[in-house]
């Protein structure tokens, strides 16, 4: 199971989750059976590309996406796309994943996104973190 984080730098397991999960630089994918690490560049419109996360990760083939929170729109489409979000994601993205395997992070659901992420500015804030 490939599984993402947001990465606030260059990626891999030691960095530091990025709470703008649609606007980080990169994103770290980690396969929970083969225990490889892979870290894509995030190339989606809002950094001046084409498409949006989720269809990004679907493209990777990640199966779980976690993050610091997301809101009702974001929710949406990942699970149009059929991956799985986890929010309450701090700290080192390893420490993320261990949070997630341990049951510790909640399942995103419309009911625990972020409200305030849904007004005015359509995608923009629908990739942030509640406050």
């Amino acid at each position: 199971m490939k599984v993402s984080v947001p990465s606030n730098g260059q990626g891999g397991i030691d960095d530091m989750v990025g709470q703008h999960f649609g606007q980080v630089p990169n994103y770290t994918i980690y396969d929970t059976d083969t225990k490889e690490v892979v870290v894509v560049a995030n190339t989606s419109e809002h950094n001046g590309g084409v498409g949006l996360p989720p269809e990004l990760m679907s493209k990777e083939g990640v199966h779980v996406m976690l993050c610091g929170g997301l809101g009702k729109k974001a929710v949406d489409m990942f699970e149009r796309f059929e991956i799985d979000v986890f929010v309450g994601a701090t700290g080192l993205v390893k420490d993320a994943i261990d949070a997630w395997d341990s049951g510790k992070l909640a399942k995103a659901t419309r009911d625990n996104s972020c409200s305030g992420h849904d007004h005015d500015h359509d995608h923009d804030h629908a990739n942030g973190h509640c406050n």
